[in-house]
């Protein structure tokens, strides 16, 4: 769980910040989504959804995450998910599911997806940019940042007793968002247009006889 929506407006890079209530906001976070993926490359794309669901306010990423898997079951997905209700990636194995993740897939572009704390006007925002998310930064842990791009998803409001305000957040409001989020996910993973990296061989008959 991060700590406001602030947290990456230092960045130089653009910071998109989605109402989750919008009529289009699953649209609006597939291309922004989009925007920010590789394509110059075949990198393959992992979504590590960060949280527990032992905190109402910091189960937003695993309900991603289990929402993901449940619209891509019956199908072949080209993002690889990790972190669920089932099995969530939280502070106490964090490093270790990362180490995971950079043994499994080579050269990922990892999108670290996290639960935030932020101003009243703020609740209900997604953001998504460019760098990691610095998970359990709203409650003082110390643990590794996550991701080549960051979707945060502000729950509850910041400045006075971060992990009470985690705890009595709405799950009405975070399941909400959750759902905006997933479809986001899965739009972009339809649409994602991966470039390939080589470039078509030609040869001329001079050159062959130059061989």
């Amino acid at each position: 769980m991060n700590l406001n929506s602030s947290l990456f407006n230092n960045n130089k890079n653009r910071l998109s910040r989605i109402l989750h209530e919008d009529t289009d906001a699953s649209k609006q976070i597939s291309q922004e989504l989009i925007n920010l993926l590789p394509t110059g490359k075949l990198q393959p794309i992992v979504i590590v959804c960060i949280g527990t669901d032992r905190s109402t306010g910091d189960s937003l990423g695993p309900l991603v995450g289990t929402l993901l898997n449940e619209k891509t079951e019956d199908s072949a997905s080209s993002f690889h998910v990790y972190g669920t209700l089932d099995n969530p990636i939280h502070a106490m194995n964090l490093q270790e599911k990362l180490s995971e993740i950079n043994k499994i897939h080579t050269d990922p572009f990892i999108v670290g997806i996290d639960a935030c704390l932020g101003k009243l006007k703020s609740v209900g925002i997604v953001q998504i940019g460019q760098g990691p998310v610095k998970p359990g930064a709203g409650v003082n842990k110390d643990l590794p940042s996550v991701g080549n791009a960051h979707i945060t998803g502000i729950v509850n409001v910041s400045g006075f007793m971060e992990f009470m305000v985690l705890q009595n957040t709405r799950l009405n409001l975070v399941l909400k968002m959750a759902k905006t989020i997933a479809e986001g996910i899965y739009e972009a993973q339809n649409h994602y247009p991966v470039k390939p990296t080589f470039t078509p061989f030609s040869w001329s008959f001079k050159q062959e006889k130059t061989l």
